[in-house]
């Protein structure tokens, strides 16, 4: 990581006795953001009409001239190779889901062949990446290379390796989106205007609204050693066969539990790799299942959160195998037991430092927090399906209404307490707030909002999208989703549902109401609207789907079927006039993530193929054979009578591993025959929904048989490690 004022220590973390160098450092706050050029490093190398630049482009979006770029590219090249940097790099997010970046080096010749260091405006600002090869959705062909990263200022620069990472946007020629980040910032500024012109409705002073974002990361590991025993890990993330251990999570022991030394030696250097990078980690814990922790850092403006979100993941890999780890993001790595999500806590500051999802102490205050409350509801209500495509996997399809996670069905959860006051206000025949101007007193007093809710600390885990006290939790976000992707929507969602708002508050004004009376009108409106999404109860249960179905909610179980929704008229109208993502960027991103689904249900049934014919059935044969020949032996010595009764058993034992044997076999040919039917098909449409129907249903009736054998071919023989081993790090 370059120059740190930190000392090392060795210690042993693993099983094996080998050891690994972790830091020693003092406070975390004497190294934080030491490998990023922030606010403190820019205000050493830059000049004081630089600095001021940087920071108008951060707060304004104001471009940035050639000369301040020149100066500002020097003095960040500077600071790069003070702490050791050597090449440099255009950080940027495709919509491949992780992040992509082509270091180039300082080291450059000048006219006399001298070998120097150089660095310029243009560098910094832009670059040219041959990248033909990234998901386009057909915005560009394969043959046409041409894209263009573009420097975001508001995310700071950073030293990974010797490497400095600038981050970028990522776009085609002709200016389409190809990234996550490009679409965010243009969210972003839709939301910050947005919801700006409703906030000045309480205070003039406002001048900007920021999004912030606090991501929980939920991940599982496993020792590098098993994980190279299991070709269905390594090839797809997940364990694709696996009869369940004796013992796995049903105690609820592990959850909060003490963090194993191994582990606890990985969390150290993941922590301080992310502070030298500025990444904010505040908590670890253990999870509820076996090999499974979490991590979460402070809150951020979304822009940063979602970059650091992405960076994290990234050094959670590289940092893992230094300690003889491997980590598994899928959010369903093990049938059976918890899988793993991404908890996306939203909320919303004014530049006054107000956080408008937190209740007041005055009725007035609180009329604005019922505003954006409202306001964030009535989107999910109108939006639905939208949000539920925004995390659409093929990964995120398993995890999905399981007992661990939020089912399909997009709700909201806001406690007994702010229903019941939703209810009172709904009832009530006088505005929320009395008008200044009006003698009336409001016969509903809410000023006692903000006591109530500092005993409302239940979060329902089984909602998908929670209210918890000042912000929103969206908790159906997979663990290995880039967090921009539902963040895009949502930010879209609210952003166009406050515009409504104003719009609405300000017919009733022209028609002589008050501005109090206006905004009560609406938000009783959106009170009665918003019945539909929200729930308090458990989203786990039956009973839930069938209420959900009875009020119009979709229950959108697929993949394919959710991601239609990026095509819809309405959708498309609304990101086309919020000016984030336009017709044809939609359509594009719909058939990247129809292929990419269609790819890796392609991928894991060419594993179980594999798996099957070429590790497990020879096994079973072979296990067969012995039983075979034992049955054999047994005749041979006794007496014809005595023999029957004592061969009974494993007769039946032989029988039953024969037709484990042969279902396989014939479910692997149908399932192979069926792969082939769906990949004859053109349209990338049509090759998701089948292998969906067609191919995907085969995986459970394979891993059946399969797994039953494994219970009964001998434990020396199976050729793969099996859940009791995986789950339990030693």
């Amino acid at each position: 990581m370059g120059n740190s004022r930190t000392k090392a220590i060795e210690i042993a973390t693993n099983r094996n006795g080998n050891s690994v160098l972790l830091p020693s450092f003092g406070t975390i706050s004497a190294i934080f953001g030491e490998m990023t050029f922030n606010k403190e490093s820019m205000q050493q190398y830059l000049s004081h009409e630089a600095y001021k630049k940087v920071l108008t482009a951060i707060e304004n979006a104001e471009k940035i001239d050639r000369k301040s770029a020149d100066e500002i590219a020097s003095a960040m090249k500077l600071w790069a190779i003070s702490k050791g940097a050597t090449h440099y790099t255009h950080w940027f997010q495709p919509l491949t889901g992780s992040s992509a970046e082509k270091h180039d080096s300082f080291f450059t010749l000048d006219d006399n062949g001298k070998a120097v260091e150089f660095f310029d405006g243009s560098s910094l600002i832009q670059q040219e990446p041959d990248a033909s090869s990234f998901p386009s959705g057909g915005i560009r062909n394969t043959f046409e290379a041409r894209g263009y990263t573009a420097w975001d200022p508001t995310s700071p620069a950073f030293i990974i390796e010797k490497t400095l990472c600038i981050p970028t946007i990522f776009v085609s020629y002709t200016g389409e989106a190809l990234d996550y980040k490009a679409p965010l910032l243009k969210a972003l500024h839709f939301l910050d205007k947005s919801a700006t012109e409703v906030a000045q409705l309480f205070n003039a002073d406002v001048k900007r609204v920021k999004a912030t974002l606090g991501i929980e990361q939920e991940y599982f590991l496993i020792d590098e050693a098993l994980y190279n025993a299991r070709p269905d890990i390594a090839l797809t993330g997940r364990t694709l066969f696996g009869h369940a251990s004796a013992k796995d999570q049903q105690l609820e022991d592990n959850y909060f539990g003490s963090i194993p030394e191994r582990v606890v030696n990985f969390m150290k250097d993941v922590e301080y790799q992310a502070y030298l990078l500025g990444i904010p980690l505040r908590t670890r814990h253990n999870e509820v299942a076996p090999n499974q922790f979490e991590c979460a850092p402070l809150f951020e403006e979304i822009n940063l959160a979602i970059d650091h979100n992405v960076l994290l993941m990234d050094i959670m890999g590289k940092i893992a195998r230094r300690h003889h780890f491997r980590v598994l993001l899928h959010e369903k790595p093990y049938s059976g037991i918890n899988g793993s999500g991404k908890h996306n806590n939203f909320s919303l500051m004014t530049d006054k430092g107000d956080n408008l999802l937190s209740p007041g102490k005055t009725p007035e205050s609180n009329l604005k927090f019922l505003t954006f409350f409202l306001n964030i509801i009535e989107a999910v209500n109108n939006q639905n399906d939208l949000l539920r495509a925004s995390i659409a996997s093929a990964s995120n399809d398993l995890r999905l209404g399981g007992n661990e996670a939020p089912p399909a069905i997009m709700s909201v959860f806001i406690g007994e307490q702010l229903t019941s006051i939703l209810n009172a206000i709904e009832k009530s025949k006088e505005p929320i707030v009395g008008s200044k101007k009006s003698k009336r007193r409001p016969s509903l007093d809410i000023s006692h909002i903000p006591e109530i809710l500092l005993d409302n600390t239940d979060r329902n885990r089984t909602s998908p999208f929670a209210f918890t006290g000042n912000k929103f939790e969206f908790r159906a976000v997979g663990s290995s989703a880039n967090s921009a992707a539902p963040m895009i929507a949502l930010l879209t969602m609210v952003g166009n549902q406050l515009i409504n708002f104003r719009n609405d508050v300000a017919k009733l004004i022209s028609r002589k109401l008050t501005k109090e009376e206006s905004i009560s009108r609406v938000l009783k409106k959106y009170i009665t609207n918003t019945q539909k999404v929200r729930f308090d109860g458990n989203n786990y249960s039956s009973e839930w789907i069938t209420e959900a179905k009875a009020r119009g909610l979709s229950n959108i179980s697929s993949t394919p079927e959710a991601l239609k929704t990026f095509i819809h008229k309405d959708v498309v109208e609304m990101y086309e006039k919020a000016n984030v993502l336009s017709h044809r960027e939609l359509e594009a991103r719909m058939d990247i993530k129809l292929e990419n689904y269609a790819k890796k249900i392609q991928i894991e049934s060419r594993t179980i193929g594999d798996l099957a014919i070429n590790h497990i059935l020879p096994v079973a044969i072979r296990y067969q054979n012995i039983l075979i020949e034992n049955v054999k032996g047994l005749q041979s010595i006794m007496q014809e009578e005595m023999w029957g009764e004592h061969a009974k058993i494993q007769i039946q034992n032989i029988k039953e591993i024969s037709e484990h044997i042969t279902q396989i076999k014939l479910l692997i040919n149908e399932m192979v025959e069926a792969r082939k039917f769906t990949n004859r098909k053109e349209s990338v449409q049509e090759k998701a929904r089948l292998y969906r129907s067609m191919v995907l249903p085969f995986f459970d009736q394979i891993r059946s048989h399969i797994d039953s054998l494994e219970l009964m071919v001998d434990d020396e023989l199976w050729p793969l490690p099996k859940y009791r081993e995986l789950l339990f790090i030693n």
